[in-house]
């Protein structure tokens, strides 16, 4: 039997539950792996192909290509494990975090230093707020149906 889990109607929120860590399994000891600097260097001498070495979907290979960190975490990533591809990159955790909402550093920063985004609009999915999958930049592709 299913749980109940009401924390799936909170827009722009993906909790990182159980089902979302056997998901997310291999993308983690991949994000994992970038913590040695050799691994590093494999990894950007050619992406594809030591993604290829992981047990991942190609969804989850495709995120990391593409630095959809959005995509990543709907496929399983915890942010804390994705974080290292943005170390890899040599990204802060600012400009990565400013990537997922669609904001520049800059204006992402502006927005925590201001308190962060209003609960306005933003309790439940369907309402209109700033959180909300439509005005993200994924869009409406991960919508609850």
């Amino acid at each position: 039997m299913a749980l109940d889990k009401p924390y799936l109607d909170v827009p722009g929120t993906t909790i990182f539950d159980a089902e979302q860590s056997r998901k997310g399994y291999w993308l983690n000891q991949f994000c994992m792996s970038l913590m040695k600097a050799d691994n590093r260097a494999r990894f950007k001498a050619d992406e594809r192909a030591y993604l290829d070495e992981w047990a991942m979907t190609e969804e989850q290979k495709q995120g990391v290509l593409t630095r959809d960190l959005n995509r990543c975490i709907a496929a399983g990533g915890n942010i804390y494990f994705l974080a290292k591809i943005g170390a890899t990159d040599g990204k802060s955790f600012q400009q990565m975090a400013g990537s997922m909402t669609g904001m520049t550093e800059a204006e992402y920063r502006d927005m925590m230093i201001n308190g962060g985004r209003s609960a306005e609009g933003n309790r439940y999915i369907g309402e209109d707020g700033d959180a909300q999958a439509h005005r993200q930049p994924q869009g409406s592709a991960h919508q609850k149906a």
